[in-house]
């Protein structure tokens, strides 16, 4: 059950321009984006995957004693080992995750949060088992509205909660990406990191990462819409404060590109030898949909790069590459992508209050001596 605020005399969080302040430096010492240079990978390695924790990593002293329930709306209400879960099928799926908040810094003015720049992806190979199955073994009954998914981890934004998500029933048993939706206890080939959701995670493929929950201890079928802070509270677009807003589900289309020649230690602005230049980078989209094309630009001339043959998996990124003529002088590049949806990365900036969803074209400034 929710509480209410213990404190309140924490001054309300505006929107605001200009430097970053005490509390958003802190955050982005807890948390982690990519490195943008290990784009060339294409499994992103554990500790250089995007990292988000809302709360503190929960610590787990004992893994085998952990338990996943299945309770409320279904037939049979029980509990699963991590034994017993390892004793189920078990299948590897290759999946691109990205905050919803990624880009929130570029917006203006920008809402006070995690103050993420271009980084926060990340592609690895997740090992689990379905949990189209499970939900079957507990037989989620018709009166089911929602399935609560909650995980250990626990504190306050506005109000006390368990971090927890919600999917509909026919989301998860027959909606598009429903075969996929995974209990994970692995990630690359190894046992999951504590802060990645050890010893069990979700992951629900073509979603933003917010969907797949972390620590995850309980899976509950309720009678009624699921109204939680995580689903309702945020990650909802919103224009303004009192729009009732969208809910954030499936990945905008993106792309990224390796910024190219040597960088600054403290700016991190590039510097490039004139001549014949490769860039390299990666696109992605939602709900599995493919990326058909990705545009290259210095100072705003679109060409078209080359795409890298695509994944065994429909949720993971995809390669491209292009040449780029570098002449001398200072240059911005950009790289956009367009999804087999007819969807095209932005060039401006879109506007969200809370700073969701922002996948405006990459700009990298460079200088070519």
């Amino acid at each position: 059950m929710d509480r209410p605020h213990l404190f309140p005399s924490l001054p309300s969080k505006v929107h605001t321009d200009g430097d970053f302040s005490p509390d958003e430096t802190r955050l982005a010492n807890r948390n982690h984006g990519i490195l943008l240079e290990t784009l060339r990978h294409d499994v992103t390695p554990a500790g250089m995957h995007y990292l988000l924790t809302h709360f503190d990593v929960p610590y787990v002293p004992d893994p085998e004693t952990w338990t996943l329930n299945f309770g409320g709306q279904v037939q049979t209400p029980h509990a699963l080992s991590l034994a017993d879960i390892r004793a189920l099928p078990q299948r590897t799926l290759r999946v691109t995750l990205e905050c919803a908040g990624n880009g929130r810094s570029f917006g203006s003015p920008r809402w006070p949060s995690m103050p993420w720049g271009d980084c926060a992806v990340g592609t690895s190979e997740w090992t689990g088992t379905a949990l189209k199955p499970l939900l079957a073994r507990a037989g989620v009954l018709p009166s089911a509205r929602d399935l609560v998914f909650t995980g250990a981890d626990r504190g306050f934004d506005g109000v006390e909660h368990d971090y927890a998500r919600s999917l509909t029933p026919a989301a998860a048993l027959t909606g598009a990406q429903s075969d996929d939706i995974l209990l994970v206890t692995a990630m690359n080939g190894q046992p999951l990191l504590p802060q990645h959701g050890a010893p069990l995670r979700l992951v629900m493929p073509g979603w933003y990462g917010m969907a797949s929950v972390k620590w995850l201890t309980r899976i509950d079928a309720i009678d009624h819409a699921f109204a939680g802070h995580q689903q309702t509270g945020t990650y909802v677009y919103k224009q303004t404060s009192d729009d009732p807003g969208t809910p954030v589900t499936a990945i905008r289309v993106k792309s990224l590109m390796v910024p190219p020649g040597l960088p600054d230690w403290y700016t991190r602005k590039r510097a490039v030898t004139a001549g014949p230049v490769k860039v390299h980078g990666r696109a992605w989209s939602g709900n599995g949909v493919p990326i058909r094309r990705v545009e290259f630009a210095c100072d705003g001339v679109w060409q078209d790069a080359t795409l890298e043959a695509q994944a065994s998996s429909p949720y993971a990124w995809r390669g491209w590459s292009c040449m780029w003529d570098a002449v001398r002088g200072e240059h911005n590049l950009q790289c956009r992508a367009t999804d087999a949806n007819g969807c095209v990365q932005p060039v401006e900036q879109r506007w969200d209050r809370n700073g969701f969803g922002n996948n405006m074209a990459q700009r990298v400034p460079v200088l070519v001596r």
